[in-house]
């Protein structure tokens, strides 16, 4: 789990993450490693137990759902995420694809995308 102030900051370190494990699994004789990530916006509750800062709430459970679609070394976001600001020129290199996805908890179907 990770939080950012801005959703282009945390679309630049997922990409630069699913790199590093790419470089890591090519210097193994396999695959070793797999990255699996899911992205969302909005507020949070931050709170320290036991000397580790944790996040609760809507938006982490929504992060979590979409986090369960992606298969290995994939980033899928929800429509919050891949609509903010500075996110598109990031992506524009990657073969972006767009689907709807019934998330346990979110009433109706939610655009995300697969990266």
């Amino acid at each position: 789990m990770a939080a950012f102030l801005a959703p282009a900051d945390a679309v630049a370190a997922a990409i630069e993450m699913r790199e590093a494990i790419e470089q890591l699994n090519r210097d193994r004789s396999q695959r070793d490693f797999i990255l699996k990530i899911g992205l969302h916006k909005g507020a949070a509750i931050a709170v320290t137990l036991n000397d580790r800062l944790d996040y609760f709430g809507q938006t982490v459970n929504i992060a979590a759902r979409v986090q369960n679609l992606a298969g290995g070394d994939e980033i899928w976001m929800t429509e919050d995420v891949h609509g903010a600001g500075g996110v598109a020129s990031i992506l524009a290199p990657y073969e972006v694809q767009r689907s709807e996805a019934e998330l346990k908890g979110v009433e109706g179907a939610v655009p995300v995308y697969r990266v």
